[in-house]
């Protein structure tokens, strides 16, 4: 997200960020103020030059191919975790191994993932999808995570799919990888741990973050009085009534300021 401020004004200009840079309407709409455009992959052939930033979500190989088609400049902030999963599959599935990728099938960064995919794979989302998986023994199968996914359920998709493999020999398991980001996998245990302690619990970040959706349903399993904010201005006094102690997390796209400031208003007003 520095990056891209630090680009504006620059001789990369005009700047284009392949989707919102990070998942916070309040960093994206400053943004835009700034003259930086969010596009989506079809309008890559649309543009006259300039320079397109690839998010921490990552994209698939074609995306790349495109960019270079075209001549434009690129930046790309993949993060390294993504990066790692992007030659894990690559290099699987060009051995022969069926992907099974643990996420949602919605999120930029699962759909990025099986951009590297040089075959067949798979992606599963929840308990139902894991009983439904169904391949040839004779294929290995490759499982690995979207990083910021829900630690304690990629337990439960995986120990289904080990069953399948154990029980009943129909599955051929080559390794399952577990890539979540370990800074989100701490995070949910930090969270959830604070949630179980308090009256109220806080949960501060963009409605379209995967990672805060996922620190949400953590928290509120703990803690009834959960809320999800994405600033001061959500706040309301009757989230605190009866309340004694109140906890405070984030996602990982959450603006330090945001969450500062969020911070002083409970402090200041409740």
């Amino acid at each position: 997200m520095d990056l891209v401020y630090e680009l504006i004004g620059s001789d990369a200009a005009p700047i284009y960020t392949l989707g919102p840079i990070i998942h916070n309407e309040e960093v994206v709409s400053d943004l835009e103020k700034k003259g930086v455009a969010v596009i989506c992959e079809e309008e890559l052939g649309s543009l006259k030059g300039g320079t397109v930033v690839i998010r921490s979500h990552g994209v698939g190989r074609k995306v790349y191919n495109t960019i270079k088609k075209y001549g434009l400049g690129y930046v790309d902030v993949t993060c390294p975790f993504v990066l790692k999963i992007h030659k894990i599959v690559e290099r699987e599935s060009s051995r022969g191994a069926h992907i099974v990728i643990i996420g949602d099938p919605d999120h930029p960064e699962v759909q990025g993932i099986c951009g590297w995919c040089q075959g067949t794979y798979t992606v599963i989302r929840n308990a139902e999808d894991a009983e439904k998986f169904n391949i040839s023994p004779e294929k290995e199968v490759c499982v690995v995570s979207q990083t910021t996914f829900n630690y304690n359920k990629f337990q439960e998709l995986v120990e289904i799919l080990r069953k399948k493999s154990y029980d009943n020999n129909v599955l051929n398991i080559l390794n399952i990888l577990n890539t979540i980001c370990n800074a989100t996998e701490e995070r949910q245990k930090e969270a959830k741990a604070i949630a179980g302690e308090v009256d109220t619990m806080l949960v501060v970040g963009g409605r379209h973050s995967s990672n805060t959706q996922k620190l949400f349903e953590i928290c509120k399993k703990e803690c009834g009085n959960t809320y999800y904010i994405q600033t001061p201005v959500d706040l309301d006094s009757e989230m605190f009534q009866c309340s004694s102690c109140v906890g405070i997390t984030a996602g990982a796209s959450t603006p330090k300021k945001i969450i500062e400031e969020v911070q002083e208003h409970v402090r200041v007003k409740f």
